[in-house]
């Protein structure tokens, strides 16, 4: 096996298992009493803007596809994040 195809294998693996790793995120934010605190505005906005900016690159620069279609479901996790937050952090605030 070629170097090139064992990296987009590493990296297509290490994208698609990423998706889990956002649901303990996702039931932390939405069961935290305490309005998400653990949660970061600014890092999780980071990530959403680095994810969009590589799906931007994956179609503009690359012509790829699947890599856009992959980081816009990290991006869309991390939208899911911070709304999650948000809705949290709101009713928190109004017990």
């Amino acid at each position: 096996m070629e170097l090139e195809n064992i990296t987009l294998a590493m990296f297509a693996a290490c994208n698609s298992l990423r998706i889990f790793a956002y649901l303990p995120q996702i039931r932390a934010a939405a069961l935290d009493a305490n309005g998400a605190s653990g949660i970061s505005y600014t890092t999780w906005g980071l990530f959403l803007v680095t994810h969009l900016a590589t799906v931007a690159y994956a179609l503009v620069n690359r012509q790829d596809l699947w890599m856009a279609v992959c980081f816009a479901g990290n991006a869309l996790y991390c939208t899911l994040i911070l709304a999650i937050t948000v809705s949290t952090r709101a009713a928190a605030r109004s017990a």
